[in-house]
């Protein structure tokens, strides 16, 4: 299966998810350091703009990878139902940093005395992260979403996308 949103046949959404990943990642760690090695405002100031880097180019990575998932993912298939559970934990993750992101406004040059609701928040959404991540793999290494292949590749993908696959596979279901 193809990407809709691409350029030059190369899928835009796996271009962009790296950005929010790292932010997200970034925010959790700073905030860590921050609270628990390091009271050096640096730490707390990188966290708190990674979380609103994080948010930002979240919602920009999502436009492409929803309109992947409505256009070009065949519905009643396996990668329809992964790519479900994919978007939902990340917009799950969005939401947790963008609760965060709210908490912390205004907070840049006086920050605040604990950060552990912050890192209740980010700590979690980096957990869904992981899990948004296995099944953005899934999409990918076992559906071939983003992925040109040949009219017999196609074929072959078609049958295991519609249940008529070997059963010794991993799978998530």
């Amino acid at each position: 299966m193809y990407s809709k949103v691409s350029i030059k046949g190369h899928g835009i959404h796996p271009m962009l998810v790296a950005f929010p990943i790292t932010f997200y990642l970034l925010t959790f760690v700073s905030f860590l350091v921050y609270q628990f090695a390091d009271v050096e405002i640096f730490w707390y100031k990188l966290g708190y703009f990674s979380n609103m880097a994080a948010v930002a180019l979240a919602v920009v990575a999502a436009i492409p990878g929803f309109i992947d998932w409505a256009m070009t993912i065949p519905k009643d298939t396996t990668a329809k139902k992964d790519g479900l559970i994919h978007m939902l934990l990340n917009v799950l993750t969005l939401g947790l940093f963008a609760v965060n992101a709210v908490l912390l406004g205004g907070t840049w040059n006086a920050p605040l005395n604990s950060l552990t609701f912050p890192l209740v928040l980010t700590g979690v959404g980096c957990l869904c992260l992981v899990g948004a991540g296995a099944y953005g793999w899934t999409l990918v290494a076992i559906h071939k979403v983003g992925i040109p292949m040949s009219s017999e590749q196609a074929i072959l993908q078609d049958r295991y996308e519609h249940d008529e696959r070997p059963q010794d596979h991993i799978s998530f279901h």
